[in-house]
């Protein structure tokens, strides 16, 4: 597929298979976003979303599912949620899934909102334009993933929001990817190859605690 180490696959690997086990995971993520509620407790739709993994046959998780509430959508990753607070009524939070399809690695993660407040709202819905934005510009122009993530930087400054830096993206493969050390995306010197590369943007509110993550594969 390609002359870079850092896009090494293993022998199972399918452009058609990374879809479908993307297309499952947003499938996932539709599924349990429908599912929670105001008064709900955040380990309560964490547990929910492996319900609906099973019931969708998923082979295994290959990273811990995420779900996170409020302030805790600041989070990085890596970072444990602030206790295990309740979804209020008007309120945020993003889900974050990674699972094998087909002995493959799908991996998304979107933003959502409950009731009508409008900076929430805006905040959701700009971590998936500065996504398209990002996506938009890696299809027309080619960039290596350090431009990516600096067009991301500069454009999330001008949209009003502050960009997560610690967040830059990373590989997926037919599962375990973790063996080839593929790295971060925002670190790859070169222009990612389609069906190898997830692209994550988190975004902070600029004055509020909260925020908002999008995450797709780059296909």
């Amino acid at each position: 597929m390609s002359a870079q180490p850092k896009e090494a696959v293993g022998p199972d690997y399918s452009i058609d298979a990374m879809r479908h086990a993307q297309a499952m995971t947003w499938r996932a993520i539709e599924q349990l976003s429908q599912r929670i509620e105001p008064g709900m407790l955040e380990s309560h739709t964490c547990a929910l979303g492996k319900q609906v993994l099973k019931d969708l046959e998923m082979q295994r998780i290959w990273h811990p599912l995420l779900v996170r509430f409020g302030a805790n959508t600041l989070k990085t990753f890596k970072q444990r949620s602030d206790g295990d607070p309740v979804l209020g009524e008007n309120d945020i939070f993003f889900i974050d899934m990674g699972a094998v399809w087909q002995g493959h690695e799908g991996d998304a993660g979107e933003t959502f909102v409950t009731g009508d407040d409008p900076a929430m709202a805006a905040c959701a819905q700009a971590a998936k334009t500065l996504f398209q934005r990002v996506e938009a510009q890696w299809r027309s122009q080619r960039m290596a993933g350090p431009d990516l993530y600096r067009y991301a930087q500069e454009h999330a400054q001008a949209m009003g929001w502050t960009l997560n830096l610690d967040i830059k993206g990373h590989r997926v493969s037919d599962f375990p990817h973790a063996i080839h050390r593929g790295g971060d995306l925002g670190d790859f010197e070169h222009c990612p190859n389609e069906g190898l590369w997830i692209l994550e943007i988190q975004i902070a509110h600029p004055t509020l605690p909260y925020g908002a993550f999008y995450e797709d594969l780059l296909a």
